[in-house]
């Protein structure tokens, strides 16, 4: 399995990948951590795509999940699926505010508690971003996927096969 996750902050790609991962014997990758590392600046891109390259060679069934269409766009030609997930903004808002603490990207649940309205504010602009985190590049992605690609519209649909 060599598969890519890319969908809005809140959409349910590391849900998903988690799945995927008990199923399918797969390592995940989580693009925030490669485009932040610990850090609120976002790190140069070659230095991001230069690691999902080595996470890429150093394991064979791989699910990689982000928003970063500029990190992820080098890395499809290595892809077998891409997953487009696309549930609409508002699903994406309720996934945040339901969203368990996340140790990986925050101190404590308090800091991340902090960060939730930024957050939302940030998700609700999803559709109008004319950037790499916004649903007119994913698009662009997904449409030029020559591989096998999904696009699912609702949580429900999100499968493990």
């Amino acid at each position: 399995m060599k598969t890519v996750l890319l969908g809005n902050a809140g959409a349910g790609k590391s849900t998903l990948s988690r799945k995927l991962t008990e199923a399918k014997a797969a390592v995940t990758l989580s693009l925030d951590e490669l485009a932040f590392a610990g850090g609120t600046e976002r790190r140069p891109l070659e230095d991001s795509v230069t690691e999902a390259m080595s996470f890429i060679r150093a394991n064979e069934s791989w699910i990689i999940e982000g928003c970063y269409s500029d990190i992820i766009a080098p890395l499809l030609p290595f892809d077998e699926r891409l997953i487009f997930l696309n549930p609409g903004v508002e699903a994406c808002v309720h996934h945040c505010k339901a969203r368990p603490w996340e140790p990986e990207k925050f101190e404590s649940s308090e800091s991340q508690g902090s960060n939730l309205e930024n957050l939302i504010a940030w998700v609700r602009e999803y559709e109008s971003r004319e950037d790499e985190y916004g649903l007119k590049r994913h698009r662009e992605l997904f449409e030029s996927f020559q591989k096998s690609k999904v696009e699912y519209n609702h949580p429900s649909e999100y499968t493990v096969v």
